[in-house]
Formats: C-alpha cells, sequence, structure tokens
C-alpha cells in the first residue's frame, strides 16, 4: 500500500461538531477500503490565497493514511459531493525519495566575487594594462 496526504478545506462558517463529524467519516472511508488512517491534523482556520466559491477563509484539515487507488478515489469522491469541503488535493508519498533528500547535504553557497567598486592592489593594476 502507498502512502498519501489528502488535504481538504472546509468552508469557514461550518461547526466544529461538522468538521469533526466530516473527519470521522472520511477515517471510515479510509478503513473501510482497506486503508489505515495514520495521522490527521487539523490545522485551523486560515485566508485563502484566492476566492474559493465565494469564501475567503477556510478550515484546513491534513489527513496522512496508507491505502490503494481505490481508497483515494472513495475519499475524493465523498468530499466532492459534501457541501461543507471547498477544494482538496491528495499527493502521494514515495517513501524512496524521502531517505534520499533527508541524506543530502545542505549545499553552501559560494562566497561572490569581489565587487567592482573595491580597490585592487597595485601589482594586480599593473599586470592589467
Amino acid at each position: 500500500m502507498a502512502k498519501y496526504e489528502l488535504m481538504y478545506i472546509n468552508r469557514a462558517g461550518v461547526p466544529d461538531e461538522e468538521i469533526d463529524k466530516l473527519i470521522a467519516q472520511m477515517e471510515t472511508v479510509v478503513s473501510g477500503a482497506g486503508g489505515k488512517t495514520e495521522k490527521i491534523d487539523k490545522m485551523g482556520r486560515r485566508r485563502l490565497a484566492y476566492r474559493v466559491k465565494k469564501q475567503r477563509e477556510g478550515f484546513y484539515v491534513l489527513f496522512t493514511f496508507e491505502g490503494n487507488g481505490d481508497t483515494v478515489r472513495e475519499f475524493e469522491r465523498r468530499l466532492k459531493v459534501t457541501d461543507a469541503v471547498i477544494k482538496f488535493m491528495t499527493v502521494r508519498i514515495d517513501e524512496r525519495i524521502k531517505p534520499v533528500a533527508e541524506a543530502k547535504p545542505s549545499a553552501e553557497v559560494p562566497a561572490a566575487p569581489p565587487a567592482a567598486s573595491e580597490p585592487q592592489s597595485g601589482a594586480e593594476t599593473a599586470s592589467q594594462n
């Protein structure tokens, strides 16, 4: 089974009880399709970068789960028909890339060459003429 992250945005006016109810329903969808929920992060209310369905704010929820393509399709299908959800996005997490990215040393920035306005020494000036 593959690992996925799915983030969705609820309308800002949705009560907390409805948000918790939707989270419980989505957990049931994942477990019913043979998947396993790893983490649920209620990120809270935030301003959107642009209007989505006439909304300027939304309540963000991030699901991390394991499953297959059918699990993702069912999850997304349920989100599409839920009026409280205004946007969602699913990303597959590739486990092979993650350890490689962590093992890479940080790239050091090379030192900048001296600026043209800095005075040069006499020896360098003579050799340039």
